[in-house]
């Protein structure tokens, strides 16, 4: 699949030098801002190096059997005995939530999601299947095959505030970016114009396996085959491309940061439905919605 807008190494918002000072096997991107990719995907750690005990946040939970990674990178980065604030989550997808329940029993750590996603973090609803018809490569044809179904986090699971505000995190307000996933949401800091948008687009290529090996840098659709409204998916990236951000760090692929970065985000805004959409797909016919419940699945 040939890249749909492609990002020189340029854009790259990783400083390889300032990350082998470093022993927690992060990429630093801000003073306060990291993450570290496990497989497929990107977890984020906010807070400053050394920030202690409920003086950092997790967004977002990686894959299953990643416990051990995002743990020992938040003891390196924040301290032996550190617990974060909270957990905050762009969405409850299997690729974003693996390790979410243990770690959040382990640290004893509220997790904070968008209303509409909670039915997938409470145990109450499955998401709809993966659409293999986007086509696209390997890891679309496999997407039958993805697990939809929930994970429960009991009374630790809350909704972000209604004041767009986030746990945890000054400076910091969420946007409720659907087309993912109904409940999708992403994080958005104005002082420095810095953006963590989990799947409402991807800096890499994730339909392909070898897209997603490589991780070649291009501003990228959220991820077809798990995309179930496409209408509000472009109007999600219209929203965030309206910020002019400076930084931003995808669920998949390196963060990038810039001019180039910001024209090629405007250009997958203009051009969505071009670019962005696959010419067929079940949810294009027929988008699973939180409105009429088509979006919650029997667990």
């Amino acid at each position: 699949m040939a890249p749909q807008i492609p990002l020189s190494e340029d854009s790259s918002a990783i400083d390889l030098a300032l990350d082998a000072l470093r022993g927690d096997h992060t990429h630093e991107i801000a003073a306060d801002l990291a993450y570290r990719r496990l497989g497929i995907v990107n977890v984020v750690f906010w807070g400053p190096p050394g920030a202690g005990d409920r003086g950092w946040v997790l967004v977002d939970a990686g894959l299953i059997g990643t416990k051990g990674f995002i743990r020992s990178a938040a003891a390196e980065r924040f301290g032996r005995v550190s617990r974060p604030a909270a957990i905050v989550l762009t969405h409850g997808h299997f690729d974003h939530v693996g390790v979410l329940e243990d770690l959040a029993e382990e640290w004893d750590a509220p997790v904070y999601a968008h209303p509409l996603e909670h039915p997938y973090l409470n145990g109450q609803a499955a998401y709809p299947p993966g659409d293999p018809s986007v086509g696209g490569g390997a890891m679309a044809a496999l997407a039958r095959f993805y697990p939809r179904k929930p994970v429960d986090v009991g009374a630790r699971l809350r909704a972000l505030p209604d004041d767009g505000s986030v746990p945890g995190m000054p400076g910091w307000r969420w946007i409720h970016t659907p087309g993912h996933s109904v409940g999708h949401v992403s994080f958005w800091r104005e002082q420095d114009r810095s953006m963590i948008v989990g799947d409402a687009f991807v800096t890499t290529g994730q339909e392909s396996v070898y897209a997603v090996a490589v991780q070649r840098a291009e501003m990228h659709g959220p991820p077809m085959y798990f995309t179930v409204e496409w209408d509000k998916a472009r109007e999600s990236v219209a929203r965030l491309a309206a910020l002019e951000p400076e930084l931003l760090i995808a669920g998949h692929g390196e963060p990038m940061r810039g001019a180039e970065m910001r024209a090629a985000l405007h250009k997958l805004a203009e051009e969505f439905d071009r670019i962005a959409i696959p010419r067929r797909g079940i949810y294009l016919e027929k988008p699973s919605r939180a409105e009429d419940r088509s979006a919650y699945c029997a667990p």
